[in-house]
């Protein structure tokens, strides 16, 4: 008997074994996609939350980490399933003229996004005492060789790299020194106002968690790393950890302004006056940690936003597109990319370029543009000819239009309060 279960026991410990090394092969996709959205904009949208409510918006981790999640699935199962991207299938499915207009404003939106990437370069460098004419031409430099002279598997290794670097937010928050049953209080029964700064802040915090960009990239990324439909309970677990260290690194950001700026009343417009703010009151540590945290995320998503659009673009009108693929094969692919990073990076070189103008404009694309993208998203995961035996059931119907109305809803009050 002894001999049976010592056999047992070395089955299920090399399945064990076979499974963590598949899991870790898969990784990457999810955790990148999130990742992402702490961006220079969503930073911005954390650090004045916590400046201007204290806790009291921590709350909104919840629904934003279950967003995250499902419409993240969706795109991951689409991906695996199809073996096509989100731009093709809905080339195919909407036809051309449709599909033209949808990423003519993807385009303009996301050029106006590494826009304010490249500003989040330009700021945090600020912070150490460097000017942005050096910064952001170098930053710049070192992220179109990474993409055009670089793999995938290199490519995901160095973005899976700045994902962990994010957690040091972590860091700077445990600096401030929070009060955790302040924390817990505001979490278990938060103070929910409805004044139109409170509305718009909430609004800020969902909103930032989803964009357009990100259904695209997710489908690819897992086509594009060959990930297999017997593999699918292995993105589904990428996906989560990436949805949770996404919403972490959020949290923490808001308490670290929360624990600090807020408790001594100071406002603040950007993340780099977070930076900034911190120095007198925590310390130059927590300072430079912020801002390092800030130039980090800068410089990750001035990567992954203009590979995702050269990629979504290409693939919606049949060009040739992938990291992985030579300039020779790729030429559309590269020569988009390129022309997204000069113009962005310009932009920023500009004297009294209007920063503000073109971050409210390409949100107001985004807003515009979101409520389309995901209801094609959901249409197609429901397509039989598409998914086969794989599309939706009853919950993930329910759980995905819901998502989307509220969505297009918190989307539609953003822009109407962006006006007004």
């Amino acid at each position: 008997m002894a001999i049976i279960n010592n056999k047992d026991f070395n089955k299920r410990r090399k399945s064990f074994f076979r499974n963590i090394v598949l899991f870790l092969a898969i990784l990457g996709p999810g955790i990148v996609t999130g990742s992402v959205d702490n961006d220079a904009g969503g930073i911005t949208t954390y650090s004045v939350a916590g400046a201007l409510y204290g806790y009291n918006l921590l709350w909104t981790m919840i629904p934003a980490l279950i967003v995250l999640i499902v419409v993240q699935e969706m795109n991951a199962r689409m991906g695996i399933v199809s073996g096509k991207g989100l731009a093709d299938l809905i080339r195919e499915n909407a036809g051309v003229k449709i599909t033209f207009f949808i990423f003519v404003g993807l385009l303009i939106a996301d050029i106006g996004n590494t826009t304010t990437e490249f500003a989040g370069v330009a700021g945090s460098s600020q912070v150490f005492g460097v000017s942005k004419y050096i910064s952001v031409p170098i930053a710049a430099a070192l992220v179109w060789w990474l993409v055009v002279k670089g793999t995938y598997k290199l490519s995901e290794r160095v973005f899976l790299i700045f994902s962990a670097f994010l957690l040091i937010y972590v860091v700077s928050a445990l600096m401030g020194k929070p009060h955790w049953s302040e924390i817990g209080q505001a979490m278990i029964k938060p103070k929910i106002e409805f004044s139109m700064g409170y509305l718009t802040v909430v609004i800020g915090i969902i909103g930032t968690t989803i964009a357009p960009w990100m259904q695209f990239y997710m489908q690819s990324a897992v086509i594009e790393k060959g990930v297999k439909i017997t593999e699918y309970k292995y993105t589904i677990a990428d996906v989560i950890i990436g949805s949770i260290i996404t919403v972490v690194v959020a949290f923490f950001i808001i308490v670290a302004c929360a624990s600090t700026l807020h408790e001594n009343g100071i406002k603040i417009e950007e993340a780099k006056d977070a930076a900034m703010a911190l120095k007198p009151i925590a310390g130059d540590l927590a300072s430079a940690t912020f801002a390092f945290g800030l130039f980090i995320a800068s410089i990750f998503s001035a990567t992954i936003l203009p590979v995702a659009t050269a990629f979504y673009v290409c693939e919606a009108f049949g060009f040739e597109a992938g990291i992985d693929k030579k300039w020779k094969e790729a030429p559309q692919f590269y020569w988009l990319f390129t022309f997204i990073i000069i113009i962005g990076a310009a932009i920023i070189l500009i004297p009294n370029a209007p920063l503000i103008t073109i971050t409210l404009w390409s949100q107001v694309a985004n807003g515009l543009l979101l409520p389309v993208v995901l209801i094609c998203m959901i249409l197609l995961v429901n397509n039989k000819d598409v998914m086969g035996t794989h599309v939706n059931n009853r919950f993930q119907n329910i759980f995905g239009w819901t998502t989307i109305v509220v969505l297009i809803g918190l989307s539609a009050t953003l822009l109407i309060s962006s006006f007004f």
